[in-house]
């Protein structure tokens, strides 16, 4: 499961509406690439369809896919948003991740 922190959830359904999804029906399609200084990247895009090996969550009033394969790296994850003068946008609280760089956007396990 991925959880959503509430201020993540705000920022979410403001983009999602902005980029003309649907925050009631469409999804966040969260995944695991290849890459970035520690090894391993998040990606996070917005998606209306949902493929047959996709999982599908939904906390806090926000719906996930997560690709099987990335779904391993992501269990118990949490998403959040981090604002204001110095913030860095998403942040993905992932107790998977061994080493994290210091921008948060990869991880190593």
């Amino acid at each position: 499961m991925i959880q959503v922190s509430e201020t993540a959830k705000t920022k979410v359904i403001s983009l999602m509406t902005e980029e003309g999804f649907d925050a009631n029906k469409d999804f966040v399609r969260v995944g695991v690439k290849s890459g970035g200084c520690s090894g391993l990247s998040y990606e996070l895009n917005f998606d209306n369809q949902v493929g047959e090996t996709d999982k599908l969550f939904e906390d806090n009033d926000v719906r996930i896919i997560v690709d099987k394969k990335s779904f391993l790296y992501l269990v118990g994850t949490i998403l959040e948003y981090s604002g204001g003068l110095n913030g860095k946008g998403f942040v993905f609280n992932n107790p998977n991740a061994q080493r994290t760089c210091g921008c948060g956007e990869s991880f190593s396990l």
